[in-house]
Formats: C-alpha cells, sequence, structure tokens
C-alpha cells in the first residue's frame, strides 16, 4: 500500500473515532470529573500496554533524555483532557468542537512567539478570521440551548492548553511523543481521583464508560499521532477539522442537540478559514515538490 493511502486510511479512521468523543461524554450518566476520571484511566492503560507491545520498554525509558519539556507536555495533555470533559458539561457539543478547532492558530501563535517560528501574511489572516469567529460562537452562546459562556471560556482554554502542547512537542523534537500521553492521562486521573465520586455512574451508562476511554479515546490518539508519518502536516490538519463538523451531526442525530445560528455563523467561520489556510499550504507544497521533480528531470 502506497504511504500517501496508508496515511488517509490511518488519520481518517482516527477522526472517526474521536468523533463520538463529546457524545459519550453527554450519554453517560455521572460526574464530569468521574466521566474524565475514566476515560483518562483506561486509555492510559490500553495506550501503555501498546507501547510495551509495538516499541518496548526501552520507548518510556527514551523519554527521560527530553527533560524538564516532557513535564511541561505531560501536564498540558493532562489538563486538556479534563477540561474537554468539563467544557462539553457546561456547552453545546458545537460549540465545544468548534473553539478547539481553532487550536492551529493558537499554536501557530506560541511558536512564533516563543520558538522564533515565522508568522506568514496567510497564517495571520487566518488567525484573525478565527477569532472573530470564536466571538461569534461565544456571543450567541446565551441563545441556544445547552450553550453557556462559561463552556465557552473553558473549551478556549482546552484550546490554548493543547496548543501549548504542541508547541513543546515542536521544541522537544522528539522522534515520538506517543510514550509520553500515557503518562499525562494517568496524571489527569490521579489529580481527579480525591476530587469525585469515581463509582458514582449509572448502571445504564457502564457500556459508554467501558469503550469511550480504552477503545474509542486510546485508539484515535494513537492512529491520529500516526498519520502524520505518511501524509503532510497540512493535509492531516484538514482531515482533523472533518471531526468539528462530524461531531455536532452526531449529537444532533443521537440526543437532539440543535446547533444554533450564531454557532453555525461562528463555526463556519473558523472552520473555512483553517480549511483554506491549509489547502493552501498543501497546494503550496505539492507545486513545490512539482517543481523540483521538473528541475530534477
Amino acid at each position: 500500500m502506497q504511504d500517501h493511502l496508508k496515511g488517509l486510511l490511518i488519520t481518517t479512521l482516527g477522526v472517526l473515532m474521536i468523533v463520538p468523543d463529546s457524545l459519550f461524554v453527554r450519554l453517560t450518566e455521572a460526574p464530569a470529573l468521574t466521566i474524565a476520571f475514566w476515560r483518562a484511566l483506561l486509555a492510559a492503560i490500553v495506550l501503555a500496554l501498546g507501547v510495551l507491545l509495538v516499541q518496548g520498554p526501552g520507548a518510556f525509558r527514551a523519554l527521560a533524555r527530553l527533560g524538564p519539556g516532557l513535564w511541561l507536555y505531560i501536564v498540558n495533555m493532562a489538563a486538556s483532557g479534563v477540561l474537554f470533559v468539563v467544557a462539553v458539561s457546561l456547552t453545546s457539543v458545537a460549540n465545544v468542537v468548534f473553539i478547539i478547532a481553532a487550536m492551529p492558530a493558537f499554536a501557530a501563535l506560541l511558536s512564533w512567539a516563543f520558538l522564533g517560528e515565522r508568522l506568514s501574511r496567510r497564517t495571520a489572516i487566518t488567525i484573525a478570521v478565527v477569532m472573530v469567529g470564536i466571538g461569534i460562537i461565544a456571543w450567541g452562546s446565551g441563545e441556544v440551548e445547552h450553550a453557556s459562556r462559561l463552556g465557552d471560556l473553558v473549551a478556549l482554554v482546552v484550546a490554548i492548553i493543547f496548543a501549548v502542547a504542541l508547541t513543546t512537542a515542536r521544541r522537544l523534537r522528539a522522534a515520538s511523543l506517543v510514550p509520553a500521553i500515557p503518562f499525562g492521562l494517568l496524571l489527569a486521573a490521579l489529580v481527579i481521583y480525591p476530587f469525585t465520586d469515581i463509582f458514582d455512574v449509572a448502571r445504564s451508562s457502564l457500556p459508554y464508560v467501558a469503550v469511550h476511554g480504552p477503545v474509542f479515546i486510546a485508539a484515535s490518539m494513537a492512529l491520529i499521532t500516526l498519520g502524520p508519518r505518511y501524509l503532510p502536516s497540512a493535509e492531516v490538519a484538514l482531515l482533523i477539522l472533518l471531526e468539528s463538523v462530524l461531531a455536532p451531526i452526531l449529537a444532533w442525530v443521537v440526543v437532539g442537540e440543535a446547533v444554533g445560528a450564531w454557532t453555525l455563523a461562528g463555526g463556519a467561520l473558523v472552520l473555512g478559514a483553517l480549511a483554506v489556510s491549509n489547502a493552501l499550504a498543501l497546494m503550496r507544497r505539492s507545486g513545490r515538490a512539482a517543481r523540483g521533480k521538473a528541475g530534477a528531470v
């Protein structure tokens, strides 16, 4: 199988596995922190076992060479997972996924501020449009059922925290940070444990708990992390935007959670700006590759 096709299949499957994430939070009858605990703990166990089976214990030992930056990555991964569940419990699924979709814009700003990476005009325009889109979503939250500005704010914090994690990963430039993800998830579970009754889950919700973290979260994290090995990052980013489109649709179909007009307008701006930006980056990359081949001939 060609690398490009392999990358498309791996990344698309990873995105499809993450789509029900917010729906599981909505369906599970339990406090938000209890949901976050089991989501993190069970996913951590499965991912850790997967790393041991595929890469061996040396993959974990190699992390020790990464220094303090590794802990910043782990802490941010832990915080983003917990706050995602809290955000979904406070506001609508559509608001959460549209706001978190803005994460690449924050990552670009952080890379410019702390890594000295150039901020192109295309990226600057994308960031500006994304910020307007987030503002529109927040403005309309008071008029939409299940939505709240507090939940929108938590979702915004998730996007920023996850952007910090990605920027840290770029700074570390490790071959793979997949072995670090179980540590982030385990840290999240340990921090949550004293603050919630972990057994406060309705019996009818146990099947959701049993598949949410260990199947959907673990698989999606592994597959989406693996995808960029075979695909350009811009193409991976375009595929990941599918989650922001499909998750609200799934919530609407399953639990009847409607998407308000303000959310649709703001979400369209966020996703549209990111899609156009990534498509332009992909076209530019393809053009350079084509010119390189022509020059070689």
